[in-house]
């Protein structure tokens, strides 16, 4: 179980949400909470994403990294050879 979260809402705001909420069949807090589910889960893939760009441009810049992947048998896309005689 989470740990209770406060938040101020301007009644405009509140009265869209509530009524998604409703439209939904569940209530304003249960609305809430997937919606910042999601939204984290988001952040999370963005932030992932964020670090396989940085690896693959390290990669292409690198010629150490380079060596490693060809080393190791990845194609040009970062998967593992299915042949293992590429190894």
């Amino acid at each position: 179980m989470g740990h209770p979260v406060s938040v101020r809402l301007e009644r405009d705001i509140q009265t869209t949400l509530e009524e998604a909420a409703r439209e939904r069949g569940i209530g304003l807090s249960t609305y809430l909470r997937e919606l910042a589910a999601q939204e984290a889960r988001r952040l999370r893939r963005e932030r992932i994403r964020a670090q396989s760009r940085a690896v693959a441009e390290y990669v292409a810049a690198t010629p150490e990294a380079q060596a490693f992947f060809d080393d190791w048998g990845f194609d040009d896309w970062g998967t593992p050879a299915a042949d293992p005689a590429r190894r």
